[in-house]
């Protein structure tokens, strides 16, 4: 099937999110959607999927035009789409999931028809070597297996183009491997699959065709041969430092202290088990290690969220342990939370509300228990340059942004007051390379401010980048912590729990 978008147009208000771009999509081909976020890459797939309607422009399959009118006529054309953030049910199986909407009946009750759902992930899980149990429940699914999920409930409707919007974006380097290499089998299977990123390497390494998207419009396209700085520039519109810039760090007295952490949950699951470290004043110490080996129960006991079942911590000499979450933040520890949508930001709350969430009883927002809403918006207005938020109005909802912008939202309100720990889970997941550019930066001034930074990150060219010393995490245990010049094989054997290093920084 031969896809060509003609002149798409797409306006939200005054806002122009897709600018008169032509798109051509071939079978058996890897294009790849680069650009920022905001750019416009997943309006313009929302619009080809039939999420949107265009203000302008045609959408046509083998060069006659078609009027989409929801996402049931794409998905009856032939083309299916991956959302960033999965639509999936998670109390369901998975065999239930893949037959969501697509329901089959058989004989005089009219019974659902499970078993035909079960045969079709098996087929397709063996065909591209998923190892997917059409019987397994969403919510016990690691993340990487819940998008392979995605894609067979795709797949079970024979799409000819498969849209994979940001599909690393919550994946692990394992995972991130291993759906490159399902693109690969898609591609050779002669599927047209499109791929909407940010991602340099990635698109290096899978497009076959590069086009890139800049503030609504296409302003070039690209081969994979391409360098990544040839990429980021046409991506940023300038020149883009791809190295992280920072002299050595110059270490201070001892900010954060922790002690025999051990977290166990109602479940009697250990997942921190006796974890003790040391941050500096004006150092870095990453966090290193593939997703759920303790990391997230580790920023979670650090914040107050989740009461340990043993041990301390301590911020400039004050036991933090016991404290609420609100006593915490007053402590002067900036929080960015590894899922921002569930913990970083009240999606239905406006931009500027959200920037003052942890401050908003507090001058100049409120005096005697009334906002003063001219200084939230001096405070927002102040943000969205700073930070480069991509949004109409500071009075949209965060829900209305795309992710990188709401993880600016984030970043923004916890780096606006002066810290002394700032603990950063994942902070570039979802960013484009410009505002990874930035978020470095602000991230080292915030070192040489003095501040102690604990970074929790699954990007290990970010961990390298970023760290001062590197703490590896395994099995809820610090398995060792030593310097980012460490071998990447070294690191990656520590990650995988078969080698354990005393500390070596």
């Amino acid at each position: 099937m031969k896809l060509e978008l003609r002149g798409i147009t797409k306006r939200f208000g005054d806002f122009t999110a897709n600018d008169s771009i032509d798109l051509l999509i071939e079978p058996g081909a890897v294009h790849a959607l680069l650009g920022e976020n905001g750019a416009g890459k997943s309006t313009l797939m929302n619009v080809l999927f039939g999420l949107y309607d265009p203000d302008g422009g045609e959408i046509l399959i083998d060069d006659k035009p078609v009027d989409f009118n929801g996402p049931g006529d794409a998905m009856a054309a032939g083309i299916a789409m991956v959302h960033q953030h999965f639509m999936l049910v998670h109390p369901f199986t998975v065999a239930e999931n893949v037959m969501l909407g697509h329901e089959q009946i058989n004989g005089p009750f009219r019974l659902l028809n499970i078993d035909a759902a079960r045969e079709k992930v098996r087929e397709i899980s063996a065909r591209f070597g998923f190892n997917i149990d059409p019987d397994a429940v969403i919510e016990d699914l690691p993340v990487g297996a819940q998008q392979r999920v995605e894609i067979i409930k795709a797949l079970s409707q024979r799409a000819e183009v498969l849209i994979l919007d940001e599909p690393t974006a919550v994946l692990t380097p394992q995972e991130t491997d291993e759906l490159l290499e399902i693109v690969r089998q898609l591609r050779d299977s002669g599927t047209a699959v499109v791929l909407i990123t940010h991602k340099l390497r990635e698109v290096k390494a899978i497009a076959d065709t590069i086009t890139v998207i800049r503030r609504g419009k296409v302003v070039g396209t690209a081969e994979p041969t391409a360098s990544q700085e040839e990429l980021a520039s046409l991506m940023v519109g300038r020149a883009v430092i791809m190295k992280v810039d920072k002299r050595p760090a110059t270490p201070a007295d001892v900010m954060l202290t922790v002690e025999g952490l051990t977290v166990v949950d109602d479940r009697g699951i250990k997942h921190l088990d006796d974890v003790s470290f040391e941050v500096r004043a004006g150092e870095i110490l990453a966090i290193a290690g593939v997703q759920g080996n303790g990391q997230t129960e580790l920023t979670e006991a650090l914040l107050g969220a989740t009461k340990p079942a043993a041990g301390k911590a301590t911020l400039d000499g004050k036991k933090i342990t016991g404290l609420s979450i609100s006593e915490v933040l007053e402590s002067g520890l900036g929080f960015v939370p590894e899922d921002r949508t569930e913990d970083g930001l009240i999606s239905t709350f406006t931009i500027y509300n959200n920037l003052i969430l942890d401050v908003y009883d507090k001058a100049p927002y409120s005096k005697a228990g009334a906002l003063k809403p001219a200084a939230i918006q001096e405070n927002a207005q102040r943000a969205v340059e700073q930070f480069d938020i991509r949004t109409p109005s500071a009075s949209m909802t965060a829900g209305s942004l795309s992710g990188g912008n709401q993880q600016k939202v984030v970043l923004a309100r916890e780096l606006s007051r002066p810290l002394k720990l700032l603990i950063a889970s994942n902070p570039t997941r979802g960013l484009d390379v410009g505002s990874i550019e930035f978020v470095h930066k602000r991230i080292i001034q915030e070192r040489d401010a003095g501040a102690a930074v604990l970074i929790v990150s699954a990007e290990l060219d970010e961990v390298v980048a970023l760290a001062d010393r590197i703490a590896v995490m395994y099995h809820g245990q610090i398995v060792g912590i030593v310097p980012p010049d460490t071998n990447r094989d070294t690191l990656g054997l520590m990650m995988a729990g078969a080698h354990k290093m005393e500390d070596a920084a």
